[in-house]
């Protein structure tokens, strides 16, 4: 008897050499299933080792199916070992492409996609022959660790092997170059395809998903069930609701609601916490709280989804009210959660509040704040007013404040007409070099409430010379599934003479409403005549008079902005609401708006 010693491996095996399983008095073939059985019944390490003891004293361990099912259990199992089956791998004498394949496979399930590619390279230099079996777990290593050089030369032995039609190696090369950001090659490996399955539907919706390409995302999911000989996996639902929600496309959305319920039984918390996220980020916060409240199953994305979107909504108490309930119910919160609660105290400025829990993350929990953190903290003291106290906390921080974190304070300073700090931070952006015109323009808009039009137009200047071009303020409805998108003083729609004269009836009617026009909001030095008619085109008004025209009498209109809502646009929307009977949702780029009988859930705090 020889005692095997493994470098580098904690483990040892005594393995009776000299037997080789030729003792006549044991029927081997029976003993194999024996202990294989016993195998595939193991639960722990401790059970499995047990049984691998036994097999090591009946002399089977020589047995190359006995030893690749000891391997297989151990390497695969989630209660597994990878040390160990590396220790178990190396007594092998001659392991084989299964062997190999299961060391690969147990490395990416184990999360150490490294040792999977060096696996995969100690394979060939041992002259172990890849299979179909080897690339997909070898392709999955890839994907996790975003490696397009070493999937692109994958990609290449494939070819040299003839695996390159495999349906399953098809379907892991258009994983990878998506998850590596090359959805070209995703594209053009799929349509090479002669038998797609599912799954190759499945990894190109992901792959597209995985840039933010959230149209396309709907096109291949309406191209997929075009054919109509596919039930979409639960994953592929998951990715076309993110571009539901990331378009604001409520009625989309709730086409793919309904494909769920016709196609699958029940839902797992993945696809509920979709849904859910899905109608409060479309501005049906109703629908996603019902939802919510009817979950057998929540766990902390769940809890964070609606706590943030409550927070997007305006209800700030409410959120917090559901963070303590969070707690409760044993729930750990982690760094996200808290970027919603300290979002929900600044939406609804509860300042004392957001303190408070800003102190309770580091102390109680003990969550470092990040970036997000500190940003939500600047946005709470500057939304209240209190920009000097945002400042000081910006000093404090032990992060390097980011561009976010000066554009918060910029954007703070525009809404409560601080000059000498919005200089201030407008420096410490243009010193990052952000290149962000949007910087620029809330300088020139704190340099004309000052009435400071000289420096104002310096301001431009120097963003004109810099090449930055002004993204136009923009309007989006969706009306029969169909986006409709309007800027300011357009005239490019099919309707257009309709909807100026739906223009002009609203305007009609909100006189005897006492509106006037807030001049103020038109940042130019031009004639107050000029200014009413620069604000009566507003794209949300032109978006509001579309809605009008082609939605039923009585139903909501729902219009996503692009950039933050004018106050005089405000004040419109909320007489429109209440001439008209309607209730309008609007999202611009901080928060949702829900315009009802003449009031907006934001309380005019926005």
């Amino acid at each position: 008897m020889v005692v095997a010693s493994i470098p580098n491996q904690p483990h040892q095996f005594s393995i009776p050499k000299d037997n080789h399983g030729k003792n006549p008095e044991i029927d081997f073939g029976v003993k194999e299933q024996e202990c294989i059985s016993l195998v595939k019944t193991c639960r722990s390490m401790d059970e499995f080792k047990k049984v691998h003891g036994k097999i090591i004293k009946l002399g089977l361990f020589w047995s190359s199916f006995c030893a690749s099912n000891l391997l297989a259990t151990c390497a695969l199992s989630e209660w597994g070992s990878m040390d160990y089956a590396c220790s178990i791998f190396r007594q092998m004498d001659d392991p084989d492409s299964f062997e190999f394949n299961t060391m690969i496979r147990g490395y990416v399930k184990d999360m150490n996609s490294e040792e999977a590619l060096f696996t995969y390279l100690e394979m060939l230099e041992v002259g172990v022959e890849p299979d179909n079996f080897t690339y997909p777990p070898l392709l999955k290593a890839c994907s996790i660790l975003s490696a397009f050089a070493e999937g692109a030369q994958i990609h290449g032995q494939i070819y040299k092997m003839g695996f390159v039609e495999d349906v399953m190696v098809q379907n892991s090369l258009i994983n990878v170059y998506g998850k590596c950001g090359r959805v070209k090659r995703s594209c053009a490996v799929f349509r090479q395809m002669d038998h797609k399955t599912i799954a190759s539907w499945s990894a190109l919706i992901a792959a597209h998903a995985n840039l933010g390409m959230w149209k396309e995302c709907l096109r291949l999911f309406s191209d997929m069930n075009w054919e109509g000989k596919w039930r979409a996996e639960e994953s592929t639902l998951v990715s076309v609701l993110s571009a539901c929600t990331r378009l604001g496309v409520l009625d989309s959305g709730k086409c793919t609601h309904g494909y769920l319920i016709r196609n699958l039984t029940g839902f797992n918390v993945a696809v509920q916490t979709s849904l859910m996220d899905m109608y409060v980020r479309s501005g049906s916060l109703d629908k996603g709280m019902s939802l919510f409240r009817e979950m057998g199953e929540k766990n902390r994305k769940s809890y964070s989804v609606v706590i943030s979107g409550l927070a997007t909504h305006g209800h700030g108490e409410e959120a917090l009210k559901v963070f303590e309930e969070m707690l409760e119910r044993g729930l750990k919160p982690d760094d996200v959660a808290y970027v919603g609660v300290l979002s929900a105290c600044s939406h609804a400025g509860l300042v004392e509040e957001g303190k408070k829990y800003f102190d309770r993350m580091r102390i109680e929990h003990r969550i470092e704040p990040t970036i997000q953190h500190c940003g939500c903290m600047v946005d709470l003291m500057g939304r209240a007013g209190l920009i000097r106290e945002a400042l000081k906390f910006i000093k404090n921080m032990k992060i390097e404040p980011n561009e976010v974190i000066w554009r918060s304070l910029l954007s703070s300073c525009r809404v409560h007409q601080n000059v000498e700090l919005g200089e201030l931070a407008a420096e410490n952006l243009f010193r990052m070099n952000t290149r962000n015109a949007g910087d620029y323009l809330n300088l020139c808009n704190i340099y004309a409430q000052a009435q400071r039009w000289q420096e104002m137009s310096i301001t431009r200047v120097k963003m004109a010379s810099s090449g930055l071009g002004q993204e136009p303020g923009s309007s989006s409805v969706e009306v029969k599934r169909k986006v409709h998108k309007f800027v300011s003083s357009d005239t490019s729609h099919s309707q257009c003479d309709e909807i100026y004269e739906m223009l002009h009836q609203m305007e009609w009617q909100l006189k005897f409403e006492g509106y006037s026009a807030d001049t103020s909001q038109v940042l130019f030095d031009v004639s107050e005549e000029e200014k009413r008619q620069r604000l009566s085109s507003h794209s949300q008004k032109l978006a509001i008079a579309f809605s009008l025209i082609n939605t039923s009498e009585g139903s909501p209109v729902r219009i996503v902005r692009n950039v933050r809502m004018c106050s005089d646009c405000h004040t419109y929307t909320k007489l429109i609401s209440t001439i008209y009977e309607r209730e309008i949702i609007v999202r611009d780029r901080n928060i949702f708006h829900h315009f009802r009988d003449g009031n907006c859930s934001c309380k005019d705090y926005w």
